[in-house]
């Protein structure tokens, strides 16, 4: 086939020299690390505990933690074989214009709503820090999100280099103030379940424990999981691959997820009103702060700052999707105006729910997922660009979105609390069926290396 076929963002690619890679405890593990050890996963933990069960929670923890290595295994290891990045590996199922929208923009969108989950979560932790109440000062909240918003979009458009340094130690720091909450507030455990009882009035099934916290998990990380051909890109081999996902993705998600369970659960046994504190990330909060005075403020600021790489890295890659895909559009510029839009969803609140928004991440990118490990699996690898549009990726991907948006879409009637899990193997055996019905377009010829 002509490489004129090939859009700009796969004509251009070039694969990752072996070279230019690393062990996997050099970038895959910390960076991945980095991502759990941060406020969104951690509060977001809080979810699961409404129902009355630490066990249970845990439980689910750990389901949603292997499901994470599933999501990131093959894009993984399609981008350790080709050294191409996941435009280029999803052109196989998504096609080479279809590319462009799944997960191109896709990816782009939703970074821009990650920008907004992390500025509102440093936002209400800078204003812990400095003893104000987000909810009753509003001015200096918008403020607040403003500068921190839009100085790190702005650090993410000139200086990602830097960031990324940063992010290979920052995550200790969150690390030692979720374990030192864990240990001040592990008296209150024992009386949790009654805590529960007083706060919400009766207990819940044991089940949504652990559907929560594999949900929660599952969906806080689709994106970045999806993502793993960036990382594994710069893998030497499978066993980088392998070692990078279990201990950086696997290993992380347990050690952040249970640190953060023991904490809220202990302030919830402490004190019952803490479940009710104000957003989906306020008991989280209110569980840093129990301990009070110089500890709790050292917490809040340690957060705050916790949250600085993945400001200025969401906004640069939600800039980098649109651009990759729509060339014509400047970089910085566009990594601007991703900080802004961020800015005005978590100011304004909207970003604040974190329980939707990771229902909806699981539900979009999981269904990536299970296409292209349908794919994967149909042709024994990477099958290359595929002309066009990819119709079965599409159609099974739809399909896919439909099943993990059922709970939210009709106001939790149809909710069953495996939307993320489910949705990706639906998505999965779909693709089987429409390729092997003939809905795969032909493919298209990489240019050499010499071009």
């Amino acid at each position: 086939m002509s490489n004129g076929q090939l859009p700009d963002y796969i004509a251009s690619a070039k694969p990752n020299p072996a070279e230019n890679r690393a062990p996997w405890y050099k970038n895959t593990a910390p960076a991945y690390a980095g991502i759990f050890l941060s406020v969104p996963f951690m509060a977001g933990m809080a979810g699961a505990l409404v129902a009355g069960s630490i066990m249970a929670a845990v439980i689910g923890l750990f389901m949603g933690a292997m499901f994470c290595l599933v999501i990131y295994y093959v894009p993984a290891k399609l981008g350790m074989q080709t050294g191409m990045p996941l435009y280029v590996v999803a052109s196989s199922t998504f096609g080479t214009q279809g590319g462009i929208v799944i997960p191109g923009i896709l990816m782009g969108v939703v970074q821009i709503f990650w920008h907004a989950v992390f500025t509102f979560s440093a936002a209400q932790f800078f204003m812990s820090a400095i003893g104000k109440d987000y909810t009753e000062d509003k001015v200096l909240y918008w403020v607040a999100c403003a500068v921190l918003g839009l100085i790190m979009a702005f650090v993410g458009a000139v200086g990602i280099g830097l960031l990324a340094k940063l992010s290979s130690f920052l995550p200790i720091f969150p690390l030692l103030a979720i374990a030192v909450a864990a240990i001040a507030n592990s008296k209150g455990l024992a009386g949790f379940s009654d805590a529960v009882v007083t706060a919400k009035g009766s207990l819940g099934a044991v089940s949504l424990s652990m559907f929560a916290a594999l949900a929660m998990t599952a969906g806080f990380f689709a994106s970045a999981g999806v993502a793993g051909s960036d990382f594994g890109m710069n893998s030497r081999d499978e066993k980088d691959v392998a070692l990078g996902g279990f201990v950086g993705i696997t290993g992380a998600a347990l050690v952040a997820g249970i640190l953060a369970i023991v904490a809220i659960a202990g302030a919830v046994g402490n004190n019952p009103e803490v479940l009710n504190a104000e957003g989906d990330a306020g008991p989280f909060i209110a569980a840093i702060n129990q301990s009070g005075g110089i500890l709790s403020s050292a917490s809040s600021w340690i957060f705050v700052i916790a949250c600085i790489c993945p400001l200025g890295f969401c906004a640069f890659l939600a800039a980098n999707a649109f651009s990759t895909m729509l060339p014509k559009i400047p970089r910085i510029p566009m990594t601007m105006v991703a900080g802004l839009i961020g800015v005005i969803l978590a100011a304004s609140g909207i970003a604040g729910n974190l329980v939707k928004f990771f229902l909806m991440v699981g539900a979009a990118f999981g269904p990536i997922a299970g296409v292209m490990l349908a794919d994967f699996v149909r042709h024994g690898g990477w099958a290359g660009p595929r002309k066009g549009i990819n119709w079965a990726g599409f159609i099974a991907w739809g399909i896919g979105l439909l099943m993990g948006l059922l709970g939210p879409i009709s106001g939790g009637k149809l909710g069953y609390g495996l939307e993320p899990l489910v949705a990706t193997v639906v998505a999965a055996a779909a693709y089987f069926v429409l390729a092997a019905v003939g809905l795969e377009p032909e493919n298209v010829e990489l240019p050499s290396s010499e071009e």
